[in-house]
């Protein structure tokens, strides 16, 4: 390229003017270097967003056919205790004395604690999935910081410069480089749980 041609010599003594060639080429610089910056921040924000969406999806799916466990089965209950009313009915009907054994409608009865392995499992799969949700939110974020510093600005060159200089400098001081390299630990924190949770439920089975 030839600078020369490109960027020609500003006349004696407007060196330092706002349109002077010393801030266009600072702007072509930044273009080329903030383009390349962002570029790779968006592949890594794209897959993980596709990834962490599909991926709770899944652990949502696994959640479904375990949280039911962490309760009492109602339904269960309701059906015994209405056999138990049927054969108290029945029994006083014919005058006959019937023993019930251990009441199932007592507090006792009805108290409920799901095992551990059941609390291990949801509380992996649970905290899996809250980190691939926090994943998701964050990677959105990335995803407008990064459209919000390569937004076109109008101006001078010497603008634009100060102004491209004033964003990149947030974009340090808020971590958002860091932020973005972080991702993927979190997702794969979040696929360990999973997994974690997932050998506790074939142990079970």
């Amino acid at each position: 390229m030839d600078y020369e041609q490109k960027y020609p010599p500003d006349p004696i003594f407007e060196e330092a003017q706002p349109n002077a060639r010393v801030w266009r080429m600072c702007v072509d610089e930044f273009q080329i270097f903030d383009t390349d910056l962002s570029e790779d921040a968006r592949d890594t924000v794209d897959v993980l967003l596709v990834f962490a969406g599909l991926f709770s999806a899944v652990v949502t799916a696994f959640l479904i056919q375990t949280a039911d466990k962490l309760e009492p089965d109602y339904v269960q209950l309701s059906t015994s205790i209405l056999f138990e009313m049927l054969v108290v009915q029945r029994a006083h009907a014919n005058g006959s004395a019937v023993d019930l054994g251990p009441v199932i409608s007592s507090p006792d009865a009805l108290q409920f604690m799901p095992s551990h392995s059941q609390l291990w499992i949801n509380g992996l799969w649970y905290t899996s999935l809250s980190l691939s949700l926090i994943t998701a939110l964050v990677a959105v974020l990335a995803k407008q910081w990064l459209h919000q510093y390569m937004a076109m600005t109008s101006g001078t060159p010497l603008d634009r410069s100060l102004l491209r200089q004033y964003r990149y400098e947030g974009l340090q001081a808020w971590k958002v480089p860091l932020i973005i390299g972080l991702l993927p630990v979190l997702m794969h924190l979040s696929l360990g749980l999973f997994f974690l949770g997932l050998i506790v439920y074939l142990v079970e089975l």
